[in-house]
């Protein structure tokens, strides 16, 4: 049986995903994509993980797409079976919190892989790319959509027509990163935040990262009445009953959330 291109771990109520093909610096086959896909399904589905992890190794978060299975597509290929599309669908699809915590290189495909999680927490050795242009392509997870809402469009059109990295303290600066530690200490702060997201009720989590992921789709008017309906459905939910009776009581109390 050949090797897992994945590593599935728990803490608590957090659910760790780690990339696992470091011969190849995590690159993108289509094994790892479905393994990928399978354990963010799992980990949306148990009530028990209310906060997701993805990362990489010591050497690097991901290198980008497997240029050797790449090489082999052709375009009629590519088109017919959507090719990356399941990737940006599989994460479309959570409505768990999901950190990634980037070590070293996120290129590409890693770089579009990175894009796609809900908060960044980068190593200071983390570097950040696009480089699809120098192999005679352009990005096709994502890249050329959520790099210039992350970066703004100056940014994204020179690292993306220019091939050119950034470095974690210029993707911090740019807004693509939340924040940038120590490669020794970047995990622990981000299951940290994690833990800290999971403890909260999960249908408000997932209610907050909705309207938060809506903010781009929607203009300003229609993306303030999104955000009020969501806002006004909380006080259906018995944990919003929980949270105020928590706040109000003498002497105030830790809530105890039910996730309902």
């Amino acid at each position: 049986m050949s090797e897992s291109t994945i590593i599935i771990e728990h803490s608590e109520r957090v659910g760790i995903i780690k990339l696992n093909r470091p011969r190849a610096y995590n690159a993108l086959s289509g094994t790892l994509i479905n393994e990928l896909l399978d354990a963010l399904r799992s980990f949306e589905s148990d009530p028990g993980v209310g906060a997701i992890i993805l990362t990489g190794n010591e050497k690097g978060f991901c290198a980008g797409a497997d240029i050797k299975e790449q090489s082999e597509l052709s375009f009629v290929n590519a088109y017919n079976q959507d090719y990356l599309k399941n990737l940006n669908d599989g994460f479309f699809a959570v409505h768990k919190p999901i950190i990634g915590v980037i070590n070293g290189i996120a290129l590409g495909g890693g770089c579009e892989l990175a894009m796609m999680c809900d908060i960044l927490y980068a190593a200071e050795t983390a570097t950040f790319g696009q480089p699809e242009i120098t192999l005679g392509t352009i990005p096709g997870a994502g890249g050329t959509q959520r790099l210039i809402r992350a970066i703004g469009k100056s940014k994204a059109m020179h690292m993306i027509l220019t091939g050119e990295m950034i470095s974690a303290k210029e993707a911090e600066a740019a807004g693509l990163v939340a924040k940038v530690l120590p490669a020794e200490q970047v995990f622990s702060a981000a299951l940290k935040t994690a833990s800290k997201i999971a403890s909260f009720s999960a249908p408000i989590v997932a209610m907050a990262k909705e309207a938060v992921n809506e903010a781009e789709e929607l203009g300003l008017k229609n993306g303030l009445h999104f955000e009020s309906r969501l806002y006004h459905a909380t006080f259906g939910l018995e944990d919003h009953a929980e949270g105020f009776q928590a706040f109000l009581a003498k002497p105030k109390r830790v809530a105890q959330w039910t996730h309902k």
